[in-house]
C-alpha cells in the first residue's frame, strides 16, 4: 500500500461526537473522540504504509503520533472531502475515519494485487474504510453521506465502475452511547476503552 488516509475533527467540546450528548458532556464527548482517534492513528502508525497522512479538520495536538503528513480538509460536503483526500495521491491509497478506535494493523494491511478496491462496511449502512489502487475522486463524489444506505450506494459506484470489489469485516462506528459500549467491549484495552471506563465511572452512566 502507498498511502494511508485518516480524515478527522480536531476534538473539540461541541463539534466532535455531539450524538454522545446526552449523557456525556461536550467534554467527555471531546475525550472520547480524542481517545479514538488516538487509537486509529496508533493503528495506521504500525501498519505497512509509504506514507501516512492525517487528512484534519482544525489543528493537530499532542495525540498525534510522528510519522504522519497533515493535510486540511478541503471546504464542501463529506463526499467531497473525501474525494479530495484521495486526489492527494499518486498510487493505491486506503482511507479510513475516526469512528472506529477498534481497527488493528492487521485489518488495514491491505492487498491490492488481486483487487481494485477495497470496502469495510460499518454496521449503521456507511463505511469505515474506502481502498483505491487507482485514486479517483470522481467514485465518491456525489454520494449521500451520512445515511442507512451510503455504504450500498457507495460499493455500487465502486462495481458500476467496473472495479473487482473486495470487502473488510464489517465494524461498529461510535456514535451512540451504546456504540461506544460495544466497540470498547470489542478493544478493551486501547486508550478509547479506558476513556470510557473514567468517563461512565464519575455518574455510573
Amino acid at each position: 500500500m502507498t498511502t494511508l488516509l485518516i480524515i478527522a475533527k480536531e476534538p473539540l467540546p461541541g463539534r466532535v461526537k455531539t450524538r454522545l450528548t446526552p449523557p456525556f458532556t461536550p467534554r467527555e464527548a471531546a475525550e472520547l473522540a480524542e481517545a479514538a482517534l488516538a487509537d486509529t492513528l496508533l493503528a495506521a502508525a504500525a501498519t505497512p504504509a509509504d506514507r501516512r497522512v492525517l487528512v484534519l479538520d482544525g489543528a493537530p495536538g499532542p495525540w498525534l503520533p510522528p510519522g504522519f503528513d497533515v493535510v486540511r480538509q478541503c471546504a464542501g460536503g463529506l463526499d467531497e472531502r473525501l474525494a479530495a483526500a484521495f486526489a492527494g495521491c499518486a498510487g493505491p491509497a486506503l482511507l479510513i475515519g475516526m469512528d472506529t478506535p477498534q481497527v488493528t494493523p492487521e485489518l488495514l494491511s491491505v492487498d491490492f494485487a488481486a483487487c481494485d478496491a477495497w470496502f469495510g462496511p460499518a454496521e449503521d449502512g456507511g463505511f469505515w474504510a474506502l481502498g483505491l489502487a487507482e485514486p479517483d475522486p470522481e467514485l465518491l463524489r456525489g454520494v449521500p453521506m451520512s445515511t442507512p444506505v451510503t455504504g450500498a450506494v457507495q460499493r455500487d459506484r465502486l462495481v458500476a465502475a467496473g472495479l473487482r470489489v473486495r470487502d473488510l469485516p464489517l465494524l461498529r462506528d461510535v456514535d451512540t452511547a451504546a456504540d461506544a459500549r460495544a466497540v470498547a467491549a470489542r478493544a478493551p484495552h486501547g486508550r478509547f476503552a479506558a476513556r470510557l471506563a473514567r468517563c461512565t465511572a464519575v455518574t455510573g452512566r
